[in-house]
């Protein structure tokens, strides 16, 4: 036992080496590089400001001039989210794989395809002054973060041994037209559906797109705004709950600024300044996405040799871009772009070029009007901000102090004529073609309304007799009709009340398909247990997306099914690829209405479509359908 001692005693030694070793190495690449919150920095500004942080986090600047408080938010912002914030820039620029390596050059060419660095060069160049002042005060505020933070920057740095560029306007500019991209990106779903019309039934696919539904709520993601005629205080309440990309960190950021003129909170986006949902002083505002659709694809005939072309009988030339992207551990990658009069050639389908126009490319010029938006008091100055709002095209529900409440929509929205943009038109004719944008006096608007409630929640707001053509890939008008019933379930409401609407998870179209279900298994019950089980979980269940239980995964799957068979029905050899925005809103639709030329034995099909679902669900979550559980 005794010679074993000097064993154990350089084994516990190693491990106080090893666990110091962690300890510092932990404190070196991790601890000393997060925010300092207390103290004094000596930074470039005109006078004394403050950067205070709440009880969790939420930076509260105090500053002598609305330019410091951009500045000082630009210096907190990079202090949390530098890496998310390079990150962010480098995706909207094409530059993922010169640090992240191969995997992710693809990413990068068709970034680049888009002329996304193109474009925010250009836009640069031409920003309002106004828009310039505020990202140049912003980008001194992260350079400055950048300048006394080197060899003390976020982990992910040292793990990819690379320091950061100094951030630029282009880079705020980058990262608006990522915004851009992620909010309007629709070109994919008109090669669907051409794909689709291919081979399928017309009249069929016509149907399963259908161009709006006769159940929309107007006006019109989820933003709502009701007068003082429907709260326990008699003033406006407002809400919002913006949905975008599932990240970790969110791209959102909040913040609160202060200064002269100044008094604003709520949040603004990683790498861009201001604040663009909130309230200051005297008014609210939430934004919601419009889903008028920005983009239309042109079939082109093009060599892609010589990158000659055919426009109305005329050959043309397309324009020839050369650049590389550069990659980590490699050479660079040669890529190649043509430009037509349509815009880039983005994809070949079978041998089949298409070059794709977007609304983003239209404008040489971007314009920032959130920092009038955050000092309007009153409508007409948060409208007369909104003018200039250059995109994408969003929903701007808001209400103020004097217990008004308004719904505009702003941001360039084409006027198409010649075509509906739905599938991609002859781009060798010229015969789709955009002329110009719609008025901003003529986008959809309410200020006030008799009922006293507005809601958006991404459904169409244009009216169906709207003097423009509309084309977009709007929302089911479901989540607009379930906000307006809870809105009207009770006569006053609190803010802290409106936190139930917020979460709410009622799915009406599953629902009401769920119901189906039950009624058609009652008709002919099966005898296996599965199917018992699933319609005993169907028939008890409340339509809440609530994770505990399996009938909203029962309810999803037996959607997923029908889905699935109306596609087939409509387009066999191009069924897996249908998924369109107002599908749940079809297929509702389906059941209602029962046409005989779709399926002639809709209960039939509810049964053959719950055995599918119970086998997939079977495969995912195991034979006992009581212990699948939603979430």
């Amino acid at each position: 036992m005794q010679s074993s001692a000097p064993v154990l005693r350089a084994i516990n030694l190693s491990i106080a080496v090893l666990l110091v070793a962690a300890l510092a190495g932990a404190y070196w690449f991790a601890w000393r590089s997060l925010p300092q919150t207390s103290g004094e920095i000596h930074a470039p500004i005109s006078a004394k400001g403050t950067i205070a942080r709440d009880a969790i986090g939420v930076p509260h600047i105090t500053a002598a001039t609305w330019e410091d408080a951009i500045f000082l938010q630009g210096y907190a912002t990079a202090q949390d989210r530098m890496w998310q914030m390079d990150g962010l820039r480098r995706l909207a620029g094409g530059e993922l794989a010169e640090v992240l390596g191969q995997n992710f050059a693809d990413t990068d060419r068709d970034t680049r395809r888009l002329l996304i660095p193109r474009l925010a060069e250009i836009q640069e160049a031409n920003l309002s002054p106004d828009a310039r002042a505020v990202f140049a005060a912003y980008a001194r505020g992260v350079n400055y973060y950048l300048e006394t933070h080197r060899g003390r920057l976020p982990v992910e740095f040292t793990v990819l041994n690379y320091q950061p560029r100094p951030w630029r306007i282009r880079d705020t500019v980058l990262i608006g037209l990522h915004m851009y991209r992620t909010l309007t990106t629709s070109w994919q779903s008109e090669l669907t559906k051409l794909h689709m019309q291919a081979k399928g039934d017309p009249a069929k696919i016509s149907f399963l797109y259908p161009e709006r539904l006769s159940t929309e709520a107007a006006p019109g993601s989820n933003a709502w705004a009701v007068s003082g005629a429907h709260t326990a205080s008699g003033k406006a309440i407002l809400a919002n709950d913006p949905h975008l990309e599932f990240n970790l960190p969110s791209p959102w950021y909040l913040v609160h600024l202060t200064a002269p003129d100044l008094n604003v909170t709520g949040a603004s986006l990683a790498g861009v300044p201001a604040v663009l949902i909130g309230h200051n002083e005297r008014i609210a505002w939430g934004i919601t996405n419009l889903e008028f659709d920005l983009q239309d694809l042109f079939t082109e005939r093009i060599d892609a040799q010589t990158g000659a072309y055919i426009y109305r009988g005329q050959i043309q030339q397309a324009r020839l871009e050369r650049e590389e992207v550069p990659i980590k551990g490699a050479d660079p990658a040669e890529m190649v772009s043509l430009i037509t009069r349509d815009g880039p050639l983005l994809v070949n389908d079978g041998g089949q070029s298409y070059a794709l126009r977007w609304m983003a490319a239209e404008s040489a010029g971007m314009d920032f009007p959130f920092l009038a938006v955050d000092r309007a008091a009153n409508w007409a100055e948060f409208n007369a901000a909104l003018r200039r709002f250059s995109g994408p095209a969003q929903n701007f529900v808001y209400a103020d102090v004097d217990g008004n409440i308004g719904h505009h929509v702003a941001g360039p929205v084409p006027v198409r004529q010649g075509c509906r943009g739905d599938v991609p038109a002859d781009g060798t004719a010229g015969t789709c073609e955009w002329r110009g944008v719609i008025p901003y006096d003529d986008l959809p608007q309410v200020y006030n309304p008799p009922s006293g409630i507005v809601v958006s929640a991404n459904q169409n707001p244009f009216p169906s007799d709207y003097k423009y053509p509309v084309a977009g890939v709007f929302a089911p008008p479901y989540r607009a009709q379930q906000i307006r019933a809870l809105l009207a379930s009770q006569p006053k409401w609190t803010a802290p009340e409106m936190l139930r609407i917020q979460k709410d998870v009622y799915s009406p179209p599953l629902h009401f398909i769920a119901g189906e279900m039950v009624k058609a298994w009652e008709k002919n019950p099966a005898s296996n247990s599965q199917s018992r089980e699933a319609i005993d979980a169907l028939r008890t269940w409340n339509g809440q997306m609530e994770p505990g239980g399996p009938a909203p995964v029962v309810a999803t799957l037996l959607y997923e099914q029908l889905r699935k068979a109306a596609a087939k029905r409509a387009s066999p050899e191009a069924a897996d690829d249908y998924g369109a925005r107002l599908a749940p809103s079809v297929i509702e639709r389906l059941l209602r209405e029962r046409p005989p030329d779709w399926f002639p034995n809709y209960d039939e099909l509810l049964v053959n479509s719950l055995a599918a679902a119970i086998d997939q669900g079977g495969k995912l979550l195991g034979a006992r359908v009581p212990s699948w559980n939603w979430g």
